[in-house]
């Protein structure tokens, strides 16, 4: 890994709107979903996923068949994983709430949970059943009543009996063998097979995403997320093999991920330097994280750790390791973060598969103003105001002062008429 001072690194990562061709691709399928539905699913799947399907919807057969298939240990780890992800989760439950004054005013909000959301889950030639778990549950603790996943099949035809699995274990009302932007569309139009959601969440490749980007405002959508990041801020007490790990964690998922160590220590940056390059040779998925190191990883050299939070908080990295002497002391430092893991044993994929928070985290920067998928992310929210008599009376002239330097004339009648009647009862 490149060895720079932090000065050199302004940490800005150019948000991947896709080329033209891609954008243009994305125009076409939702466009043809829209029309022709189901027709155009399976010409998709088929020239996409080499297969041809007459029924999209998951049957109960195939989930008989894919518990069977499925060892008891990958069951009892995503049980267990689970109820992980539903105790973090069922803490962030908003209730609704009202108030009332003396003069007889009522003011509240109601707290409801979202009618139909569609989960996307990659597929196809990988499976990510913790992806399952992250998206679903949360929208089940909000008591969503109808979960959605979409997914790519495999050739045969088939989804990864993992994703089936971790699908039953978190409640997941329908799944349905669609992938691609062609499976946005479904969610956001509607098909013969397929109603459409209000809301669309989960991570896809750029096709995904550049979809998920159009049909917004049709839909609502959680985000549009970027490669994985990972940063890393460790001082001498840090292991350089667990920094080296942890960094390239997150180079193996895609050429485009971020891997960055902040760091005061020559000397733990030339060790972690040398750890990445012993680690890669024998790395299953060399090639990609390799690709991921070279391009978007660096090694920043900061004089002290505060300058080393001041880094990080201009990279607003979507994780963040803190691998110093006594972390929670420095804690409040960190403005900016997905998510925030603290101390040797907080690896990393310790978040993204068990310990119970989100692995559906901002990324290219957007911890700086966005928050990871949470309970909030499937309820909607109104609010409740009975005004009373007495309160209108009393205030009813500086509402009309307000409207009327606003240039609104109607906004300051309908207070207007309410003050006459007012007045004729004296």
């Amino acid at each position: 890994m490149r060895i720079v001072s932090a000065s050199q690194f302004d940490g800005k990562r150019s948000v991947d709107s896709g080329t033209m061709e891609q954008q243009e691709a994305v125009q076409a399928i939702l466009l043809a979903v829209r029309k022709r539905g189901d027709e155009a699913l399976r010409e998709y799947t088929e020239r996409f996923d080499r297969v041809r399907l007459q029924q999209f919807r998951v049957s109960e057969a195939e989930f008989t068949e894919a518990s069977d298939q499925v060892t008891p240990e990958v069951k009892a780890a995503l049980v267990e994983a689970a109820a992980n992800i539903r105790d973090f989760h069922e803490r962030q439950v908003r209730q609704s709430w009202f108030t009332t004054k003396e003069s007889g005013t009522l003011l509240g909000q109601i707290i409801r949970p979202l009618k139909r959301v569609g989960l996307y889950v990659p597929g196809g030639t990988a499976a990510y059943p913790s992806s399952v778990l992250m998206n679903a549950i949360p929208a089940k603790i909000a008591e969503v009543p109808e979960v959605v996943i979409t997914t790519p099949p495999g050739a045969d035809g088939k989804i990864n009996p993992a994703i089936l699995v971790a699908a039953q274990i978190a409640g997941v009302d329908e799944i349905y063998k669609v992938g691609g932007a062609q499976a946005v569309a479904a969610l956001t139009y509607g098909t013969e097979q397929i109603r459409a959601v209000d809301k669309i969440v989960g991570p896809g490749n750029i096709y995904v995403a550049l979809a998920k980007r159009e049909v917004f405002g049709l839909v609502s959508i959680d985000m549009v997320a970027g490669p994985s990041e990972i940063a890393v801020l460790a001082d001498d007490t840090a292991n350089p093999r667990y920094v080296a790990a942890d960094l390239l964690s997150q180079a193996e998922h895609d050429p485009m991920s971020a891997a960055i160590l902040v760091t005061p220590s020559q000397v733990l940056a030339d060790a972690v330097a040398a750890e990445v390059e012993r680690q890669l040779a024998d790395l299953p998925r060399k090639e990609i994280a390799e690709a991921a190191v070279r391009d978007h990883g660096a090694i920043l050299l900061v004089n002290d750790l505060d300058e080393g939070f001041a880094v990080i908080n201009r990279i607003a990295p979507e994780h963040l390791e803190i691998m110093i002497d006594d972390p929670f002391a420095h804690l409040g430092k960190v403005e900016n973060a997905g998510a925030i893991f603290l101390g040797p044993y907080s690896s990393e994929p310790v978040g993204d598969y068990f310990a119970g928070s989100n692995h559906v985290i901002p990324t290219n920067g957007t911890a700086r103003f966005s928050s990871p998928l949470s309970v909030d992310d499937f309820i909607k929210k109104s609010s409740v105001v009975s005004y009373s008599k007495r309160d209108l009376r009393e205030n009813g002239h500086k509402i009309i002062t307000l409207a009327e330097q606003e240039g609104l004339a109607a906004h300051g009648r309908a207070i207007a008429e309410r003050l006459r009647d007012f007045d004729s009862e004296k």
